[in-house]
């Protein structure tokens, strides 16, 4: 699963992927998996249960990464508007070290921009899909929505998204 870039580490509620507390990327997890948007939060702590997220994610074979390594911030917000990519992550060398890899997930459009510029493909729509070939390997690149409360959509329906492909047993 490939996202942009985590915002400014001030916005971090914790050390992982997805750290700000108000993105719903974790609830969204609770919700498909465990019928539960509060499964993987700590309230009280206003952060997530990385310890669970974590050999969670291992017992899917679910990985995370972001699709630059380098980027500059042009303002203060954690808005991908306002990023400025400096350096992409080389995906397919990513994906020739995950051989068992069958589908690569996006979350949000820039993501989704930067897989189909360097797979060579057409973007699909939200919740759509797309085929490519790497190294004679057919895989299928998911597009998913922002899972950014600024995203104008419901964490259900953005859930019901997520679930069609994580839920399934496609990846």
């Amino acid at each position: 699963m490939l996202g942009t870039f985590p915002p400014s580490e001030k916005r971090w509620s914790m050390k992982f992927y997805y750290p700000n507390f108000i993105n719903d990327m974790w609830r969204i997890f609770g919700l498909i998996f465990f019928n539960d948007k509060e499964h993987f939060v700590d309230a009280e702590a206003k952060t997530f249960r990385l310890d669970l997220l974590i050999s969670f994610l291992k017992e899917q074979g679910i990985a995370l990464f972001d699709t630059a390594t380098r980027i500059r911030r042009t303002t203060g917000t954690a808005s991908d508007k306002d990023l400025e990519i400096v350096e992409e992550t080389d995906l397919h060398a990513m994906l020739r070290q995950l051989p068992e890899c069958r589908a690569v997930v996006t979350a949000g459009q820039l993501a989704t921009d930067i897989a189909c510029r360097q797979f060579g493909i057409d973007s699909p729509g939200v919740g759509d899909n797309q085929t490519f070939v790497l190294d004679g390997r057919e895989l299928r690149l998911y597009r998913m929505p922002s899972s950014s409360r600024a995203y104008p959509m419901k964490i259900e329906r953005k859930a019901e998204y997520y679930s069609s492909v994580l839920g399934s047993g496609r990846v």
